[in-house]
C-alpha cells in the first residue's frame, strides 16, 4: 500500500515512519511548514528518538504540496485544526476520485473541511491514544514502548467497504492497534471529551499527565466535564462509544499508566506560543450543545481560560507598564 502523509508533524511522523519501517508501506510526507522539509532534506531524513532515548536518523520523503506528484492509495491527514484548510487547498491538485483519507487529529471540525475534497464513502476517521512530541524541526521523539497506544477507527458511512480491512492490517503492522468501530460521531466524540480533560486542564497549570491524574481534584473534575459533554452529545443525538464511567477510567488508564510523563499536544502549542486548539475541543463541546439547547458552562468557561492563558503569556508587559506610565505621567 502507498500512503501519502499530510502534516508531517509528530502524530503524521509517528504514523508514517511506522507503516514504512513495519507494514512496508510506501510513505511519502507532505509539509506546509517549509523548516520541516527543509531541515528533513538537509539531514536526510527525521531523527526519530523514543521516550528521549536511541535517536537515530529514518530517511522519509518530504515535501511541500506544490512539489509533489504522487498517487496514493490513501492520504493520512495529521493537521492542526487551525491549518488543515490550507493543507487541502494547496493539496488538491494531487488529489483523485479513487483515493481514501484516513485522520485522527485531535478536535472536530475536520471532517466537514475534508468532506469538500472526499466524499463520506472515502473517508475513514479515528482517534489515536498515542503520545508523540515533536521536538523542532527534523526531530520527533515516540513516547511509550513499542506496540504501546491504539486507536479507534470508522469509515464515515460506517460500512467498512474492500479497502477497510487492507488499512487496518497495515495500522496492525505498524502496531498501532486499530480498532473498527460502528459508530462514526460517537468515535470522534470519545477522544473530543477525553482532550476536553487531560489537554486543556494540563496546559492550564503546565503539568503532565500523570501529576494531573495524582491531583485529589482530578475525578471531580474530569467527571464534571464528562458529564457536561455526554449532556451536549446527547442534546445531538450522538451516543459515544463509551459510558461515562469507561470515559474516566480511560483518562485514568492513560494518564496513570499509559504516559504518565507526556505534556499533552495543547500544552506543547501553548508552550511555543501556538495558537492551541481549545476552540475545536472545549469550544466545541459547548457550541454543539449549544446548537440543540443544552449549556455546557464548564467547558465554554474552560475555553476562554485557555485564550486568556494565551494571551496573558504573549502580552509585552514591559510596553504596557510603559504606556501606563507615560499615560500618569
Amino acid at each position: 500500500m502507498h500512503y501519502t502523509i499530510l502534516g508531517a508533524g509528530a502524530m503524521g511522523l509517528r504514523y508514517g515512519v511506522l507503516l514504512q519501517e513495519h507494514a512496508g508501506a510506501t510513505v511519502d510526507f507532505v509539509d506546509t511548514w517549509q523548516p520541516q522539509v527543509d531541515t528533513c532534506r538537509a539531514q536526510g531524513g527525521i531523527f526519530v528518538s523514543r521516550d528521549g532515548q536511541n535517536k537515530h536518523l529514518v530517511p522519509i520523503n518530504i515535501y511541500t504540496p506544490e512539489e509533489y506528484t504522487g498517487s496514493p492509495d490513501a492520504y493520512i491527514i495529521f493537521c492542526k485544526q487551525m491549518g488543515l484548510q490550507e493543507m487541502l487547498d494547496r493539496s488538491a491538485h494531487f488529489f483523485k476520485p479513487n483515493q481514501y483519507a484516513i485522520t485522527c487529529m485531535n478536535g472536530m471540525g475536520h471532517i466537514e473541511k475534508i468532506n469538500k475534497f472526499f466524499p463520506a464513502e472515502k473517508v475513514l476517521g479515528g482517534t489515536a491514544l498515542v503520545a508523540t512530541v515533536l521536538n523542532g524541526a527534523g526531530d520527533v521523539d515516540f513516547i511509550g514502548q513499542p506496540n504501546t497506544g491504539s486507536m479507534n477507527i470508522c469509515p464515515q458511512t460506517e460500512k467498512p467497504d474492500a479497502m477497510t480491512p487492507k488499512f487496518l492490517a497495515d495500522l496492525q503492522a505498524a502496531h498501532l492497534n486499530p480498532n473498527l468501530t460502528d459508530n462514526f460521531n460517537g468515535t470522534l466524540m470519545a477522544k473530543v471529551t477525553f482532550n476536553s480533560v487531560v489537554n486543556t486542564l494540563c496546559t492550564m497549570y503546565q503539568i503532565r499527565m500523570g501529576e494531573f491524574i495524582a491531583a485529589p481534584t482530578a475525578e471531580k473534575l474530569s467527571k464534571q466535564l464528562i458529564e457536561e459533554a455526554y449532556s451536549a452529545c446527547e442534546a445531538a443525538g450522538i451516543t459515544l462509544l463509551n459510558s461515562r464511567e469507561e470515559e474516566w477510567q480511560s483518562i485514568v488508564h492513560v494518564s496513570a499508566v499509559a504516559n504518565p510523563l507526556h505534556f499533552p499536544s495543547m500544552y506543547q502549542d501553548f508552550s511555543k506560543n501556538r495558537p492551541t486548539e481549545v476552540d475545536y475541543i472545549n469550544g466545541y463541546i459547548y457550541d454543539l450543545g449549544h446548537k440543540h439547547g443544552y449549556e455546557a458552562k464548564t467547558h465554554d468557561f474552560l475555553r476562554n481560560l485557555v485564550h486568556l492563558a494565551e494571551f496573558a503569556k504573549t502580552f509585552d508587559v514591559d510596553a504596557f507598564t510603559e504606556e501606563v506610565h507615560s499615560r500618569n505621567a
